[in-house]
């Protein structure tokens, strides 16, 4: 299944900020085009320690003025907005996001060549700067957002560690099967009302929620054998679906810090979901495979890290809820 040894691979990072376990948002800047030469521009830059991180948009050599004014905090992120005239259009000018090279997120750039005709590319660390190209159609928004679902769901150490506690928890191959399928469903159901706008729920609550689902679990995996089946064991498809709803909830955020492409909103968000999702099976496999390595490489160990009613099982609960709780609080604080 896997083991102790695992976890305490998996978890030092965690305490590096225990009120907010999602990586920063990513950073996003939006090109709209008001016909002519002019285009609107919104740069939204993650706050960081104290302050903005150090990135700047930088656009195309053409437009005027390149770059932003001063930024505003806005609650969440620091934003700047004005109008850039950009002669000849955007097609062929290099658009750069300074700084990026030197940090642990990404930046979603979305631009219209004309208007209506809305393109996207996510930039990161090792690729922080493109050229604009010609219209790149459905196939590029659906590669775009199908690398940001993948990596929001990597980052997201919350989230894998509520699929983490599962596979903890649930013995049974087939019902952990049939957990992580609810798990998806679910998620990708709320994710999709969501980011469509049907659902709105404020963000800090949800993230409390997610915290809290962590938590339960990390109670069941610490129950001591012999008081009957837990909750999660005789229920695991239906606790599994209904935590799934709330974990949707917590991805639409990160999508909706973005938006859709106007007019190809449907394979966006089927995209960004297919991420999610496969980066979550990336995330499972990685654990059956260490597991799996582990058990041949010291079975001793893992035999009795893995039992049931031993200390290791008991150890990753208690580390694993201690996490949480920490979590849930610094969330609570932020309504």
């Amino acid at each position: 299944m896997t083991s102790l040894a695992f976890l305490a691979a998996f978890l030092p990072g965690l305490w590096a900020g225990p009120a907010l376990p999602h990586a920063l948002q990513p950073g996003f800047l939006d090109l709209r085009a008001l016909g002519g030469d002019a285009w609107q521009v919104y740069w939204k830059v993650p706050a960081g320690a104290g302050g903005p991180m150090q990135i700047a948009a930088v656009l195309p050599e053409t437009c005027d003025p390149r770059g932003p004014g001063p930024l505003e905090f806005d609650g969440t992120a620091f934003v700047a907005a004005w109008i850039s005239g950009c002669p000849g259009g955007l097609e062929g000018g290099e658009i750069t996001i300074e700084g990026l090279e030197l940090t642990e997120t990404d930046v979603l750039v979305r631009y219209e060549l004309a208007p209506g005709r809305a393109e996207s590319q996510r930039l990161t660390a090792a690729s922080p700067g493109f050229r604009v190209p010609a219209p790149q159609g459905r196939l590029g928004v659906v590669s775009t957002y199908f690398a940001l679902g993948v990596d929001h769901i990597l980052r997201g150490i919350d989230h894998l560690m509520f699929v983490f506690a599962l596979i903890l928890l649930i013995r049974d191959r087939r019902q952990l099967v049939g957990a992580v399928t609810a798990f998806t469903v679910a998620h990708s159901l709320s994710l999709g009302a969501a980011a469509l706008g049907w659902i709105v729920v404020p963000a800090p609550p949800v993230e409390a929620v997610v915290a809290l689902s962590i938590m339960f679990l990390a109670s069941e995996l610490a129950r001591p054998e012999g008081r009957g089946l837990r909750l999660t064991e005789r229920y695991p498809w239906v606790v599994a679906f209904a935590f799934g709803l709330l974990h949707g909830l917590g991805f639409a955020r990160a999508l909706l810090e973005v938006g859709l492409p106007e007019g190809e909103v449907p394979p966006a968000l089927v995209a960004f979901n297919l991420g999610v999702e496969a980066g979550q099976l990336m995330f499972i496999a990685m654990v059956v495979v260490v597991g799996s390595l582990l058990r041949r490489l010291y079975p001793a160990t893992m035999a009795w890290a893995t039992r049931r009613d031993g200390q290791g099982i008991a150890a990753a609960s208690y580390l694993m809820g201690s996490v949480a709780a920490v979590w849930f609080v610094g969330r609570v604080a932020a309504f």
